[in-house]
């Protein structure tokens, strides 16, 4: 096991590592640090430092299970720390790392979520409500409804103007639009009506936009991504930057449904086995939210089944 001299005795020994980020300015620090970090993250890839972007996903560079404990081991012998296992699985960035590791090695000067600090500050400081009979604020809406609902104005003048909803089926979807209709209701497979209420444009993703890539988009069931673009769109329409909230206890709390989306992509063989598991379990949809944006605060997923 390691422990580091700043949980014994709050020094550092000097020449390493540990004393050599403790010896710099305060304002320096973190750089230090994200550097030695950096650079060991690159090694495991065989790259250069200049090459691993600090703000992206260590999973987006390849990194499984293994590399993950290997990198923690070579952080901890390092620094000097005892780091836990799940270092990466909680800090899952470069830039991440490097704030908990000055944070474990006592040498913040100023919390590392300021973000998050600055917030609880702000609410601290406004006056108390008159009445908390409504103590739920809400400060930015996205949606996404049949009828070109895109937002919650298109859902507003949708409703104003009476228009119907109800269409054709998309020809995005990839289904078998000439073998899908039977008029007999007992014939498998089919249905009795060529309409309904469908959402324009569920089948368009931007992955990169989210870190994603385009084989694990396919897997996801698309609840998953409207949902990571409505967060975007509802941060938009708040006028908050979703970067300010990385790292802070912001909550995610979302409702699904039962869906048949698995069942197209065992059926597909795009060999997608890698990523059925995230991608299909309604449960995972709050946290594949919270983890995106790097929410660390409460993540629920209720699944009514119907």
């Amino acid at each position: 096991m390691h422990v580091s001299t700043a949980e014994s005795d709050g020094n550092h020994t000097a020449g390493s590592l540990a004393g050599q980020v403790a010896e710099a300015a305060p304002g320096d620090r973190l750089r230090r640090i994200l550097d030695a970090v950096l650079a060991e993250t690159a090694d495991l890839l065989g790259r250069t430092p200049d090459t691993i972007d600090p703000h992206r996903a260590y999973l987006d560079y390849g990194y499984n299970s293994l590399a993950a404990l290997e990198l923690t081991g070579r952080l901890s012998r390092a620094f000097g720390l005892d780091l836990p296992l799940t270092l990466l699985f909680d800090h899952p960035n470069p830039q991440a790392v490097a704030g908990n590791l000055l944070d474990r090695l006592g040498l913040a000067t100023a919390p590392v979520d300021e973000a998050a600090d600055a917030l609880e500050a702000e609410a601290e400081a406004e006056p108390e409500p008159e009445s908390d009979d409504d103590p739920v604020v809400v400060v930015g809406m996205a949606c996404r409804y049949p009828g070109d609902a895109d937002s919650p104005a298109a859902l507003w003048r949708l409703v104003a103007e009476g228009r119907d909803a109800i269409t054709g089926f998309p020809e995005d979807r990839g289904w078998p639009l000439d073998e899908l209709h039977h008029p007999d209701p007992d014939h498998p497979g089919t249905t009795t009506t060529r309409h309904g209420g469908f959402v324009r444009g569920a089948a368009d993703f931007d992955a990169e936009f989210f870190g994603i890539s385009p084989r694990e988009a396919l897997a996801m069931d698309p609840q998953q991504r409207l949902l990571l673009e409505g967060t975007w769109e509802a941060f938009e329409d708040a006028g908050i930057d979703p970067a300010d909230l990385r790292g802070s206890r912001t909550g995610v709390f979302a409702g699904v449904s039962g869906v048949d989306y698995s069942y197209v992509t065992h059926a597909d063989g795009s060999n997608l086995q890698g990523y059925w598991g995230i991608g299909t379990l309604p449960a995972v949809a709050s946290g594949r939210v919270a983890y995106t944006f790097g929410f660390e605060g409460p993540a629920l997923t209720v699944d009514t089944a119907c």
